[in-house]
């Protein structure tokens, strides 16, 4: 029987492998803890998806197809998560924040004939019924229950052999710039998130706090490396920033996934200091711009280190920066991983050196299969270098610095270009924020007659205080500090700014809701 130590320091392994085996060396051992209570024991966990994949093969569910899930987290998602991938069965989760309409084309689109959802998605999916058979994770009246669904009590499934190149998941992108795509990881594409954990201590005394949805890569790049590791998973159904701190003092949580958005709310906490965190050895963060400012409000005020990570859901390169280890880096998003090979190209495909502003691509042995039945957005999605090899862009502006390290401008469907000159909406935003009555800000892109595109911002501020600045006396103080070229023609103040379920500031909605003023 292989061994665990064999198994983790391997190329490539398999998750329900590993499950099995650490269930068979510690089965008291907690596997899921969920906020409320509730847990789960890595032999109840590995039992649970024996369950699964059986119930699975009984339905006919192949190797190589998907089921769909769309529901909050809980101990049952989990266990359809790591069953399915034991059967062979690759997992497409979605967002229960998508619209009725989008849900039901994406169930389409990865092919599921089953369908995971609790009472929450079914109640919004009434008026778009989705025509395949379900099952309701949370046991309400909306499918077949879960508990029934499941095959009996120590059912085993039938052994199957899973390649490297097979799908593990499907995940869709958010759709905010058209219909979501379906972006294919493989098993071995995760196993590599895997087999970097050990480089940030994920082992057996490893308590991980997870409030991003299962649903998100950004939780699924810690959830399966703790459970790798034979470490407890924490999950939060949805993120509140009182409740986390509560949990993080009350498990002794070591290890933790958070979105820019929620450390800031974290940080601008009152009692936030009279928690104890010191159990703490490192908190990551992943998937929207992360501000220096806050970087460094939580390394002075939240002990163990900082790790960033910059990528994509797709894959190609990583860049990552220890904070806790660079401070002075902290406008960076770190230095390319071992083994990423991360270059910057021009407009035209060519590459540009240090210094020099381009789009980011990536190369490792981490890269999606590509787009679900979309090979022309696929082949979009790809550079070729001049070796021949492989890169996946990014659509990111940046550029590296002498030592290496990448600083990260902008999206480059964000980028403006007035009069001919470019503009990085990240160096107006960095100049609003300086204001001390601003939370946040984000500036697009409008047309003008003029010069193409000028620039609009829309901001956030501070809980009303008297002597709050105004919208165009704020307009006033940034412009006096900005490039002619920089300028803001408008500016508008906002409650807050639209995201998405992982943070991200949805600019195409600003873009579209604006209007010039009469």
């Amino acid at each position: 029987m292989t061994s665990i130590a064999s198994m983790m320091t391997a190329d490539y392994g398999v998750m329900g492998d590993i499950l099995r085996l650490r269930a068979a060396a510690a089965p008291d051992r907690p596997a899921i803890v969920m906020e409320t209570g509730e847990a789960v024991t890595y032999g109840e966990f590995d039992a649970l998806a024996d369950r699964v994949a059986a119930a699975l093969q009984r339905d006919g569910i192949a190797p190589g197809e998907a089921v769909a899930v769309c529901a909050l987290s809980s101990i049952p998602y989990a266990a359809l998560f790591l069953g399915a991938l034991r059967a062979g069965v690759a997992v497409a989760p979605l967002a229960p924040s998508s619209t009725p309409e989008a849900i039901a084309g994406m169930v389409a689109d990865c092919g599921a004939r089953l369908f995971f959802l609790d009472a929450g998605v079914a109640e919004a999916q009434k008026p778009h019924p989705i025509a395949v058979r379900q099952v309701a994770l949370d046991g309400s009246d909306h499918g077949e229950a879960f508990d029934a669904w499941l095959a009996p009590e120590g059912s085993k499934p039938e052994p199957v052999a899973i390649a490297p190149e097979q799908p593990f998941n499907i995940i869709y992108s958010s759709g905010t710039t058209g219909a979501p795509k379906g972006i294919v990881q493989s098993h071995g594409m995760r196993w590599k998130h895997v087999f970097r954990g050990d480089a940030v201590g994920y082992g057996e005394d490893v308590v991980s706090l997870l409030s991003t949805p299962l649903y998100s890569n950004t939780t699924l790049v810690c959830f399966f490396p703790t459970l790798a590791g034979g470490g407890t998973v924490v999950l939060m159904k949805k993120f509140d920033a009182g409740r986390y701190l509560e949990l993080a003092q009350q498990h002794r949580v070591t290890h933790t996934m958070l979105v820019p958005v929620q450390y800031r709310r974290l940080m601008d906490r009152p009692d936030f200091d009279q928690f104890d965190l010191s159990s703490t050895r490192l908190k990551f963060c992943t998937s929207a711009p992360f501000g220096a400012d806050l970087k460094k409000r939580v390394l002075e005020r939240w002990p163990g280190g900082l790790v960033e990570y910059f990528g994509m859901t797709e894959g190609g390169g990583t860049c990552i920066l220890m904070a806790h280890e660079h401070p002075d880096k902290l406008h960076t998003v770190g230095r390319p991983a071992p083994g990423h090979d991360i270059r910057l190209i021009d407009e035209d495909g060519a590459q540009v050196g240090p210094g020099v502003v381009g789009e980011i691509v990536g190369r490792s042995e981490g890269m999606m299969n590509g787009y679900h039945g979309q090979p022309g957005k696929t082949a979009d999605a790809t550079w070729i270098s001049p070796e021949g090899w492989r890169f996946i862009r990014t659509g990111d502006v940046g550029r590296f610095d002498e030592d290496g390290f990448l600083t990260l401008m902008d999206r480059k469907k964000d980028m403006i270009i007035s009069g001919g000159f470019n503009i990085y909406p990240s160096d107006i935003e960095a100049e609003i924020v300086k204001h001390p009555d601003v939370v946040e800000a984000a500036v697009v892109g409008v047309p003008s007659d003029a010069w193409g595109e000028s620039p609009v911002a829309f901001v956030a501020l501070k809980s009303a205080e008297n002597g709050r600045i105004d919208a165009a006396g704020l307009r006033e103080w940034v412009n006096a500090r900005l490039g002619k070229t920089q300028r803001l023609v408008d500016l508008r103040i906002v409650e807050s700014l639209p995201r998405s379920h992982i943070g991200k500031v949805l600019k195409r909605e600003l873009r579209d809701a604006w209007t010039p003023s009469a």
